[in-house]
């Protein structure tokens, strides 16, 4: 039996209630897309660049370098609007930051828990776990899009994303070998984020759900 962690055993947590975000797109009768839309939405089918540079300097956040043969392709067009799109950058970093403490093998890893506390940071430390435990990291190539973000008058904000894993594989810490998995449905996961505005000006993911699988996410 093979017992080595997945990149299918993504973060999941106690959804947000506040949350009422639409999915990421796909057919209108799939049971994987909620009902409510949200007011000022991101909908356009047009890509651009990643937000990061419009990304709060004032914080001394963490340097996140990751191993060359993992890339990522970031398909969060820019809203204009400077708060939503400090969520967007704040949340790549985020993710960016857990793939970094996979691959330095530290499930405290301090780049993640700044981008992340409460049950987002120790669902985190779970899924680092599993890939310490077995010595594996990540490798390939990982694609996300279909981004919708509200911002709260509260501080708080909703975020809503898809994650393509096909041409993302794990690699063996010992040996070196990089377990290449075939194409999969399951590898197209949806998230749901709830963030909140730390006095850094830093948005920090506080919860976060997943649901692997989503048709919504392969339109």
């Amino acid at each position: 039996m093979n017992r080595r962690p997945t990149l299918l055993a993504a973060i999941t947590l106690t959804a947000a209630a506040a949350l009422t975000l639409s999915a990421c797109g796909g057919d209108s009768d799939s049971k994987d897309k909620p009902n409510d839309k949200i007011a000022g939405a991101d909908t356009g089918k047009e890509k651009s660049a990643s937000p990061t540079a419009s990304a709060s300097t004032a914080a001394d956040r963490p340097k996140i370098e990751l191993p060359s043969d993992l890339t990522y392709t970031f398909e969060w067009k820019k809203t204009g609007d400077k708060e939503k799109d400090a969520v967007l950058s704040d949340s790549e970093q985020f993710i960016k930051a857990v793939d970094l403490a996979i691959a330095e093998q530290d499930a405290l890893h301090k780049a993640y828990r700044f981008y992340s506390e409460g049950e987002a940071a120790a669902g985190s430390e779970q899924f680092i776990q599993e890939f310490v435990k077995y010595k594996d990291r990540i490798t390939g190539a990982k694609r996300y899009y279909g981004s919708k973000v509200k911002v709260n008058d509260d501080g708080t904000a909703g975020f809503v994303y898809c994650e393509d894993q096909n041409k993302a594989y794990n690699k063996s810490l010992k040996t070196g070998k990089i377990n290449v998995t075939a194409k999969s449905k399951d590898n197209y996961v949806l998230y749901n984020s709830r963030l909140r505005v730390n006095d850094q000006g830093v948005w920090i993911t506080e919860k976060l759900t997943s649901q692997r699988g989503s048709a919504a996410c392969q339109s």
